[in-house]
Parts: C-alpha cells; sequence; structure tokens
C-alpha cells in the first residue's frame, strides 16, 4: 500500500515535540534550565526514580528522558500526539515505517505506540486514554 497513491482513515496530529534521551536525567534538566530559562512542566517517576521531564522552552516543548542505553541509541525521539494511536500506527506503517511496538494503554494514562520512520527516526504516537 505504501507509495501507491492510496489514502488512509483520516486522523489528526494535535501536537508533537522532540524527546531528548539521556543516561544523566538530572544534568541535562540543569542545563536546559541554566542555559535557556527552560522550566519544568510534568515529572514522572517510575519505581521510585526520575524517568521523564517534560520542559517549557521559550514557545516550545521539549521532553527529556532517561534512558540506560541512550549512549549507545537514539539520542532523540519525536512524540505525535494523536487522535487515534491505532490508526496513526497502522498509517504510518502503511506509508513504510516499521512498528517498534504496537498500540497500548499505558501507565501514566496514554494509549501509546511507536514506529520508526523510513530513515530510522523513533517516533512514538500517542493519545489520552
Amino acid at each position: 500500500m505504501a507509495g501507491d497513491g492510496s489514502t488512509v482513515a483520516p486522523m489528526t496530529v494535535t501536537r508533537l515535540f522532540p524527546i531528548l534521551r539521556t543516561t544523566d536525567l538530572p544534568a541535562l534538566v540543569d542545563f536546559y534550565q541554566r542555559a535557556f530559562s527552560a522550566s519544568v512542566e510534568y515529572r514522572f517517576e517510575h519505581d521510585g526514580r526520575e524517568v521523564y521531564v517534560a520542559m517549557a522552552v521559550g514557545g516550545g516543548t521539549i521532553g527529556i528522558g532517561f534512558e540506560p542505553d541512550a549512549a549507545g541509541g537514539d539520542a532523540v525521539a519525536i512524540w505525535l500526539y494523536v487522535d487515534d494511536v491505532d490508526t496513526a500506527h497502522s498509517a504510518a506503517v502503511d506509508a513504510g515505517a516499521e512498528s517498534v511496538a504496537e498500540p497500548e494503554g499505558m501507565p501514566w494514562g496514554e494509549r501509546v505506540a511507536q514506529v520508526r520512520d523510513p530513515d530510522g527516526t523513533l517516533l512514538y504516537l500517542g493519545s489520552a486514554v
């Protein structure tokens, strides 16, 4: 189906932002606060450890996620909020993306899937449940 001119059911992207992946979350958060006056909008802990921080930077948002393997893997990923994760996941795969994680509910109350675009960039597809 990819590249054949066919269409997929409509789906809307409502917002997107980069997620920086790091092995030292506190240091990177501190850097963005000191260098760019970023402010923390949201923090998420897992097993007693902070693993994700969303920060306002100017008129935008960046996410910073703790990834123990970040030094050898993706330095950045893109998060896309969509109105329907299942449709977005199918549309991305049909358009040539590689599925990394099928849509599933997350403990913070969102439905999330992951794909890699044709150039290998990791994309998170998420929506509120």
